[in-house]
């Protein structure tokens, strides 16, 4: 179907303590599971990657960075090739879910949103795209905007030609279930980035390059270089 978009929130505190954690101790926390505990509480109605999952990945990350002495993993990151890929996985470590949808679908929400056609797949990443959907969205009912992206799937499939009978066709009912779904959890993602102020929204598509996540100083490259 395509690559997907996310909507990462990150615990802000919860980031920080891991970046001002000693190498070695990051290191051994992750390889024991030590650090299980300080990880956000899961938000049950995002997607996140389980424990022992999302350890692996920090640690062959880790085990890619040639160091010397024991620095924090902040002062770590200014001085590591890839500083951004690593800083992306302990984002994960350090969020409770994030919205992920294929970036096809992605275009209906944020035209919905918007009450506009976003023109081109960078502006569906970019910035203002972003501020204007996050004000739109900010504590909408879920119920009004998921009830607006399934009309105005509809009026799409009709407007091609497509039937909307669902025995004509087997996966207009999953479809719709799917929009309406995906709808109501990113209002519920983006009213928790806005109305929380521990948490950040990231920004980011899919085997994008992890430097080109996040906007203004939270883009991660920005964020290393400060």
């Amino acid at each position: 179907m395509g690559l997907e978009m996310v909507l990462l929130l990150v615990d802000e505190p919860a980031l920080r303590h891991l970046l001002d954690m000693q190498w070695a101790s990051l290191y051994s926390g992750m390889e024991k599971g030590a650090l299980r505990d300080q990880r956000p509480p899961r938000d049950m109605r995002l997607k996140r990657p389980f424990d022992i999952d999302i350890e692996a990945e920090i640690l062959d990350w880790m085990d890619s960075c040639e160091l010397e002495g024991n620095p924090t993993v902040l002062e770590a990151l200014a001085s590591t090739k890839e500083a951004e890929e690593g800083l992306l996985h302990i984002m994960h470590f350090a969020s409770p879910g994030a919205w992920e949808v294929w970036e096809g679908r992605a275009f209906l929400y944020l035209d919905v949103a918007l009450k506009t056609s976003v023109p081109h797949v960078d502006a569906l990443y970019s910035e203002s795209t972003w501020m204007d959907v996050s004000n739109r969205l900010n504590g909408l009912p879920e119920e009004e905007f998921a009830q607006s992206v399934c009309l105005d799937w509809m009026e799409r499939r009709k407007a091609l030609g497509e039937t909307l009978d669902e025995k004509e066709d087997a996966k207009i009912v999953p479809t719709y279930e799917a929009h309406d779904r995906a709808s109501r959890i990113l209002v519920h993602a983006v009213t928790r980035w806005q109305t929380e102020s521990n948490l950040v929204g990231i920004v980011g598509r899919e085997h994008l390059r992890a430097a080109e996540w996040g906007h203004g100083v939270w883009n991660l490259n920005e964020f290393l270089s400060r």
